[in-house]
């Protein structure tokens, strides 16, 4: 298989580099969608039965069959999909950020991370798709990371207001479960929202976790999950946050989102993908490598710089690696740089590194708000950087870290990976 890493001979430059890109690639690999589908789906064309996770279902029992794909790993999905049991589908929609050629589904492009009127005109497709689906139809329903955004039909509001109350949520450092309440409470398909509109039929949901602790009810907003939170709590947060202010929003409508049992009673969720798989392969890999290798959390949360300051300065044994799962936030303000929170990340770290570890943050989607995937800090570009004139504490406090790492050999540069599991981070001592 092809380096993840298409810049792998330009910054595997030490023995630990070389090492630390290897553990990555493993994680990368195992969580490739195509691979993490036939392994995950098992069609018997004879009896018309597909085996999935610990469940059968057999598609003889009903009248019709669709198929939709939401998120970043959608249209690799739904390609497996169409290669195994295509001539049982009746149709349906893959939305991604890119686009995909299909025989019985229609391929539609959406933005990320904030929606945009593609993404509402597609979302538009699929609600009316799924407004005909009968208690005779079956509809599967793959959902992966991006499918908040992409999966998007604003309530009371245009997509420009919607997009401007997400950017200055992200933008002022709400976490990825605040973000997921309040996008609930201004949508009519997420929060459980899609499974009422695909009700009576049966549903199976195939989730792609991109969040911490895999709940099933923050992936992607939880279109097919019964929503616990409510919209005074969506109201709160955008309180929090200032957010009618600052977008000079006039009012803002919540929505309440379902709460009837009835609708999820015949939905079913599996999550068939998550860090936990990426770190285990990564682990073993760096056991393979003679290291002492051990998965820290799969939860990691937390200020992107103050996590990484503590990862570089925790004491540390040599040939040991540590591994993360997680998302960090990154707290911004107006008029200052480029980059996302993996590169943050290792800024962070790197003007705190006194030995010989290393610390690599990589976005697993290959997305770090830019298009590198994450970054290196370690000894080699302490002196580079000193050789360059640049200064990682002025760089950090400018939240200016793309600039800082693009000046380096130590930018992680994968192109967009075609999974989410969100961020894969490890330290590894080889000394």
């Amino acid at each position: 298989m092809a380096s993840w890493v298409k810049n792998h001979d330009k910054i595997a430059l030490t023995k630990s580099r070389q090492d630390a890109l290897a553990i990555l690639e493993a994680g990368l690999s195992a969580i490739e969608t195509r691979q993490v589908m036939r392994e995950t789906l098992e069609w018997d064309g004879a009896t018309r039965t597909l085996c999935l996770a610990n469940s059968q279902v057999c598609f003889a029992n009903y009248d019709r069959v669709y198929f939709v794909a939401i998120g970043k790993c959608a249209v690799a999905a739904a390609e497996v999909a169409e290669e195994l049991f295509g001539h049982e589908l009746e149709g349906g929609f893959v939305l991604d950020v890119q686009s995909g050629v299909f025989s019985k589904l229609i391929s539609r492009v959406g933005s990320h991370p904030l929606p945009s009127n593609e993404n509402v005109a597609a979302t538009e497709d699929i609600v009316i798709l799924l407004e005909q689906a009968t208690e005779r139809d079956l509809v599967l329903v793959v959902i992966s990371g991006g499918g908040s955004a992409l999966l998007c039909s604003p309530y009371e509001m245009g997509c420009d207001t919607l997009s401007a109350i997400v950017n200055e949520l992200m933008r002022a450092g709400a976490n990825i479960t605040e973000l997921n309440i309040v996008r609930k409470h201004l949508s009519r398909v997420q929060g459980g929202q899609l499974a009422k509109i695909a009700y009576p039929a049966t549903v199976i949901g195939l989730l792609f976790s991109d969040v911490v602790g895999d709940d099933v009810s923050t992936i992607a907003s939880g279109p097919l999950t019964k929503d616990l939170s409510t919209k005074e709590e969506a109201m709160k947060i955008l309180a929090k946050y200032n957010v009618a202010t600052k977008c000079a929003l006039p009012k803002c409508e919540v929505l309440e989102t379902p709460k009837e049992d009835k609708y999820f009673e015949r939905v079913q969720n599996i999550v068939i993908v998550n860090n936990f798989r990426a770190l285990s392969a990564m682990r073993a890999k760096a056991t393979s490598l003679g290291y002492q290798a051990k998965i820290e959390t799969t939860t990691l949360t937390g200020e992107a710089a103050t996590v990484g300051e503590k990862m570089a300065t925790e004491p540390l044994e040599p040939k040991t690696v540590l591994l993360f799962g997680g998302e960090t936030t990154v707290q911004s303000r107006d008029g200052l740089g480029e980059g996302g929170r993996n590169q943050e990340l290792a800024l962070a770290a790197l003007a705190k590194i006194s030995d010989s570890r290393l610390i690599l943050a990589c976005a697993s989607d290959g997305w770090d708000n830019g298009p590198a995937a994450g970054a290196i800090a370690d000894q080699h570009t302490q002196n580079l950087a000193k050789t360059l004139g640049l200064d990682p504490v002025e760089a950090l406090l400018k939240h200016d870290s793309f600039s800082f790492w693009s000046k380096t050999d130590s930018q992680i540069m994968t192109g967009k990976t075609g999974a989410n599991v969100a961020d894969l981070t490890l330290i590894l001592k080889d000394l």
